[in-house]
């Protein structure tokens, strides 16, 4: 049974055109189409919760390399309850109804040992105490800086006691010194004659600082690096 046609008329728009289209056709055509969209809405929803369930594994691995929960499914685990008790080895379906009925979270702690140590707490607040001492150790780090001092061929003996004592301040702070003997000109060729002012300058640090690499020709320069005696 075919629907009755509808004279033709200009549309202003897409949509109001594939509409007069689809009332033209004959119902089996009709279901036809119907079935096709349904199924392209279908795979739609597919791709779209496949996308974001990746979104979601990829936060996951992105906040914490830890899983919880479900995402536990070894055989065997050993667990850790709430207060440190060990509790024993056991299935992962078993230590996650023993959390649920804490009404807490699984977590893998130990996801290298033989087994797995899973412990049951509250992520939040676990994850909370993570990133704080995360945030103290990082505090606790030194970074140790890279001080240059440089100096030339015919430096005077109070210039160069003044760059000691400026190198001398650096590495007592636990900074690394790379100390720099710049020559230009006819400088150039009596760089090995010179060499001995390092040495010095390496001396006159012995008492708190180590030759880290020894001096070496770089170009116009003639660099060597000193660091913190252990």
């Amino acid at each position: 049974m075919q629907q009755a046609e509808y004279p033709l008329s200009p549309y202003s728009n897409r949509a109001s055109k594939c509409q007069h289209l689809f009332n033209r056709m004959n119902v089996s055509d009709q279901k036809c189409i119907r079935c096709v969209m349904e199924e392209i809405v279908i795979e739609w929803i597919v791709m779209l919760s496949t996308f974001l369930c990746l979104i979601f594994l990829w936060r996951c691995k992105t906040i914490s390399d830890l899983m919880i929960n479900e995402q536990i499914r070894d055989k065997e685990i050993r667990l850790i309850g709430e207060n440190g008790e060990q509790l024993g080895i056991m299935s992962a379906k078993d230590a996650m109804k023993l959390a649920e009925e804490a009404g807490l979270d699984l977590v893998k702690i130990a996801p290298t040992a033989k087994p797995p140590v899973c412990k049951i707490v509250d992520y939040g607040k676990f994850k909370y105490e993570q990133i704080r001492k995360e945030k103290e150790a990082k505090k606790k780090q030194k970074v140790i800086e890279i001080k240059e001092i440089r100096l030339s061929p015919n430096i005077d003996s109070n210039d160069l006691n003044t760059k000691v004592n400026a190198a001398r301040k650096f590495i007592t702070k636990g900074d690394r010194v790379k100390v720099t003997l710049r020559f230009r000109g006819r400088e150039m060729a009596h760089m090995n004659n010179s060499k001995h002012i390092l040495d010095d300058f390496a001396e006159s640090l012995a008492d708190i600082a180590v030759i880290e690499k020894a001096p070496k020709v770089e170009g116009r320069s003639m660099t060597m690096f000193l660091t913190e005696k252990r």
